[in-house]
């Protein structure tokens, strides 16, 4: 049985802001970072109505609304009034500066990418709460127009192979080690091996050993 396709209701456009490239930096994930920003500050009954499309926001209503939406534009307006300052977290990080999880963690953990703080939230439908660092979105922004994530990976790899020199090295010194020791364990057990008594025909021919 084929679907019929979803009726959606028409609707019609109260108001659109423009989210600066300062406030995105690129990123789509970023820009819907702000849009959950600006949800969680607005009524339940019309957060879905605001969403964001190619770094726009918009406010969306039924055509049949008659709701005054005033106090909802400005709601949003006020929450993106310095919206470049809103901190960057680590899923937002790792797509402006297309880096993984664990590069993220080492460059945190090496002091590379500078922590701008903790943020605790708690998941949606759960009791359990979850701690994340969050970083200043001007260190994100230098960060990618220096392209360091690049020169941040060229010297991973160097210490990498520096590591693996040394582990090789120091592998080769412990067999060797280890050889040694089993050579002389093998000559002191074989009786073959042990050096004739110099003089030990004269002091045979004394008789001293009968």
């Amino acid at each position: 049985m084929t679907k019929r396709p979803k009726l959606t209701a028409s609707t019609r456009l109260v108001q659109q802001w423009t989210l600066s490239p300062a406030a995105t930096l690129g990123s789509a994930v970023r820009a819907k970072g702000i849009l959950l920003e600006i949800r969680a500050r607005l009524p339940l009954t019309a957060r879905k109505q605001v969403d964001v499309e190619v770094a726009t926001v918009l406010l969306r209503v039924p055509e049949d609304a008659d709701e005054d939406w005033q106090s909802v534009t400005e709601t949003i307006s006020e929450t993106l009034s310095g919206i470049e300052a809103l901190p960057v977290i680590p899923r937002e990080a790792e797509d402006i500066l297309c880096i993984s999880s664990s590069e993220r963690h080492r460059w945190l953990k090496d002091g590379r990418l500078q922590s701008a703080g903790t943020r605790t939230v708690k998941l949606r439908g759960r009791a359990r709460k979850i701690t994340f660092h969050v970083f200043d979105p001007r260190h994100i922004e230098d960060v990618m127009d220096r392209g360091m994530p690049d020169v941040w990976r060229e010297q991973d790899a160097a210490t990498a192979a520096e590591n693996r020199r040394r582990a090789a090295g120091k592998a080769a010194l412990n067999r060797a080690r280890k050889r040694r020791s089993n050579t002389r364990r093998e000559d002191s057990q074989d009786p073959s091996s042990h050096e004739t008594l110099l003089g030990w025909e004269d002091f045979e021919s004394d008789g001293l050993l009968r």
